[in-house]
């Protein structure tokens, strides 16, 4: 590497500069060795081991340069003065300048003065190349600021809109979410309508938060209010209606609801004559499958068994037929028709049992309970098609829970 060298040969003087100020002013008699490094095509190395070069892709080259070019060179911190072949600026063919940050290639080995003449080719465009790159960053900041405002307006002027809950809304500082990407609101880095955004984001953020805790406070008032009525509702059933067994578990807070809820379903669906569905499903499977020579010995547990429920879209006569009886029994029940299956789960070959049945709900007091009963007949334990069942509502669940 060739470092700075130069021959001081007077003082230098100064003169007036472009801007009025005063330059120091270089003597024409200076020099300065600098490094011009550039590659060589194909045919450059050719030429450059006929001339008795190297033939290199890649040439370093030491030449002179007087003072009055000494702005075509760039010197690094370690002091290695280098002429500005790269990067390099070229016009396209729209006219505008692009930048390549490889050092220029050459076809035959350049000489000093096209080596100079490409610097200063560089020098020239890259000036020019700033500027447009520094009004482009001027046009970007502008737009994006310009746009910036817009979503300002927009949220100022659409109450609905909410700044994004995760961070959390400050009087300074809020994102508000643009095709799912967050922008940034700061009321110390923006100025306009950027600046109002922070405060009213915060005001309905926290109008919300309001809001909702109000709303939780109601369902909580409202859910407080129907757990007390179903405490007193059960003490005065269990002290009219319990046995004497029951109030004294009652009294040690020891009987359980599910039995105070069968004791009310009990009363409630007394005027029916017939047994409701007790969930059984392994015993009536078990049955089922045993009319099936293969599955004759078959012994098949709870775990053994899968139910699927499902809401009845078609009934058969006698589905329906149960369903008016319940009915005109109990008038101010909600009904709802469903067709049970079941399946063994080990065997998915096995034979299917389809039970029909009417799920009934009436309201006692604070409590609405539940019976299902079944169709009797033969076809509840016929097969069903696709054409029986509609939406999927949900696995068998013990019939206390509401």
């Amino acid at each position: 590497m060739i470092r700075m060298s130069g021959v001081h040969q007077k003082p230098s003087q100064s003169i007036e500069s472009d801007d009025g100020s005063l330059a120091p002013t270089r003597d024409g008699r200076r020099t300065l060795n600098v490094i011009a490094t550039y590659r060589l095509s194909e045919e450059g190395r050719k030429l450059s081991l006929i001339t008795g070069g190297d033939g290199r892709a890649v040439q370093q080259e030491t030449i002179v340069a007087p003072a009055n070019r000494l702005h075509l060179v760039s010197v690094s911190a370690d002091g290695v003065a280098m002429l500005r072949l790269s990067p390099q600026y070229h016009l396209n063919a729209s006219l505008g300048i692009v930048k390549n940050d490889a050092p220029p290639i050459y076809d035959a080995p350049p000489s000093v003065e096209e080596l100079f003449k490409d610097a200063a080719r560089n020098h020239q465009l890259e000036r020019a190349y700033n500027v447009e790159r520094g009004q482009s960053r001027d046009k970007i900041h502008e737009t994006k600021f310009e746009a910036h405002q817009r979503l300002a307006e927009r949220f100022l002027n659409r109450p609905e809109m909410r700044a994004l809950r995760h961070p959390k809304p400050t009087p300074r500082q809020c994102y508000v979410s643009v095709n799912g990407r967050p922008v940034l609101f700061d009321t110390k880095q923006h100025r306009d309508l950027a600046r109002q955004v922070p405060p009213e984001a915060y005001r309905r953020f926290m109008a919300d938060e309001h809001a909702s805790h109000e709303r939780g406070m109601e369902v909580f008032t409202r859910e407080a209010a129907l757990h007390d009525e179903r405490v007193r509702f059960t003490s005065e059933w269990v002290a009219t209606h319990g046995t004497y067994d029951q109030r004294a578990r009652h009294a040690s807070g020891m009987l359980s609801l599910k039995e105070v809820l069968e004791a009310l379903a009990d009363e409630a669906f007394a005027m029916i004559r017939r047994p409701h569905y007790t969930y059984d499903g392994v015993a009536w499977l078990q049955r089922h499958l045993r009319r099936f020579p293969k599955y004759s010995r078959l012994e098949i547990a709870k775990g053994d068994v899968a139910v699927t429920t499902t809401r009845a879209e078609t009934a058969t006569e006698a589905h329906w037929a149960l369903r008016l009886e319940l009915e005109a029994a109990i008038p101010d029940a909600k009904l709802t028709m469903r067709i049970h299956r079941l399946a063994l789960k080990s065997d998915s070959t096995a034979p299917r049992l389809t039970q029909r049945g009417v799920l009934v709900f009436k309201a006692v007091g604070p409590f609405t309970v539940k019976r299902e009963w079944l169709v009797t007949d033969g076809a509840a334990h016929t097969m069903g098609s696709a054409d029986d069942i509609a939406t999927l509502v949900d696995l068998q669940k013990n019939f206390h829970e509401e």
